[in-house]
């Protein structure tokens, strides 16, 4: 049986608890920018006259230069002010959202989403690593379960008021819509979040390119890379048709769409902050078990439903995206203790530019998978909840081997 430990919770100061906020916000529009793409899907590719494999390929264009970005940028993560750092990324984000609601082509859509990509990507890398500067080891759990309450948010928000003001006026609106909150939200990271330099005191490497090979050579860095871009292949597969698959092959109508994003993300913003406690009470991996089982049953059944019963989906929905929460969440605190406080930002960055990469690679593989029949349904859609079981059960064996590495580390020190 696997040993579990509880751990007497130390609570959040008042600073703590504005950062954790504006940093769950930051996450909250990185997160929708990718997510809207998923709902807007059933209205963006009959608009620009696209198919799935060239929707594939926008999705992917952000996970590709995103990916980019981030080993671009790794090297000088960990060379500045971490506040300066994300404001310049975050400013680069919302000009290319507001250029993704702009776009008139499938061309112009793929270039803004580049673009957006380039800058969007770095900022979670650049949240994870102030998250772990500010925050002691036994309040991560919580952290990240607070800041991946985003997810939900983006879901319970942002998803169902996408989709309306595409019905209402079209495609373009949500992205602009985006782009005047994140702005906002901007301004009020760049007012009240602090400087987070303590990391420039301690001794820097001369060379960018020096830190950038030290942070990729260390054997359980590459574990943690590895486990990382299992765990974003799956959801990659997934998600990009997730709304045409709801549309088309279980009979869902666009009508009630925003109803089932709006339900699940209910949910998950629940689930969230508690899977974050039990994680810091219970461990890390017991956690990450339990959420690799339920993920995988319920992508299994997903992916082979027929017509089905609005609520019925509801709750199969619900169940799904509170295992992947339950995978997320626990591996997001194990490997947010992992790096040095001077090979952070590399961390985070060379991590997060594999997830996009990963990703990237994943829409592509599923959007030639995946084929749009004469009536409109997926077909082969079921292979996608298989590769995503086989990659699950990579990403569990290499969690195992990070989580017992991590208390040999714990016991040692």
């Amino acid at each position: 049986m696997l040993k579990t430990k509880t751990v007497t919770a130390t609570p959040f100061s008042g600073y703590q608890k504005i950062v954790v906020a504006m940093l769950a916000f930051l996450q909250f529009a990185v997160i929708l920018d990718f997510m809207i793409m998923s709902p807007l899907g059933a209205v963006i590719m009959p608009a620009l006259d696209i198919g799935p494999k060239e929707f594939g390929l926008v999705v992917s264009a952000y996970a590709f230069s995103a990916g980019i970005s981030g080993l671009l940028t790794a090297g000088f993560a960990d060379r500045y002010d971490r506040k300066k750092l994300l404001l310049f990324f975050y400013t680069g984000f919302i000009l290319g959202t507001v250029w993704c609601g702009l776009a008139q082509s499938f061309e112009s859509l793929v270039i803004a989403r580049v673009v957006t990509g380039l800058f969007g990507g770095v900022i979670g890398s650049i949240v994870l690593a102030i998250s772990t500067d500010l925050f002691a080891p036994a309040m991560r759990g919580r952290v990240m379960g607070l800041i991946q309450t985003a997810f939900a948010a983006s879901q319970v928000l942002g998803i169902p008021i996408s989709i309306y003001l595409s019905n209402h006026w079209n495609w373009h609106v949500p992205f602009l819509a985006l782009a005047a909150f994140g702005l906002l939200g901007g301004l009020v990271v760049a007012w009240k979040l602090e400087p987070v330099n303590a990391h420039l005191g301690q001794p820097q490497e001369h060379s960018p390119w020096a830190h950038l090979y030290h942070t990729v050579k260390v054997p359980h860095h590459l574990l943690a890379f590895a486990t990382t871009a299992l765990l974003t292949t799956g959801g990659f597969m997934l998600m990009p048709f997730s709304s045409a698959y709801i549309v088309n092959n279980l009979g869902i109508d666009m009508a009630h769409l925003p109803t089932v994003y709006l339900v699940t993300g209910i949910c998950t913003i629940f689930a969230g902050p508690m899977i974050g406690r039990i994680t810091d009470k219970r461990g890390k991996f017991p956690v990450f078990l339990f959420g690799t089982i339920v993920s995988m049953v319920t992508v299994v059944v997903y992916t082979h439903l027929g017509r089905i019963p609005l609520v019925a989906l509801i709750v199969l929905n619900a169940i799904m995206f509170v295992g992947i929460f339950s995978r997320m969440i626990p591996f997001q605190a194990l490997a947010a203790s992992i790096p040095p406080p001077t090979q952070r930002g590399a961390f985070n960055a060379i991590s997060a530019s594999l997830q996009q990469l990963a990703g990237g690679i994943a829409s592509v593989v599923a959007g030639h998978i995946v084929s749009q029949g004469a009536d409109g349904r997926l077909e082969h859609f079921e292979v996608i909840g298989y590769l995503m079981v086989a990659t699950s059960l990579g990403s569990l064996i290499l969690v195992r081997i990070l989580d017992q590495r991590a208390a040999v580390r714990t016991a040692a020190a």
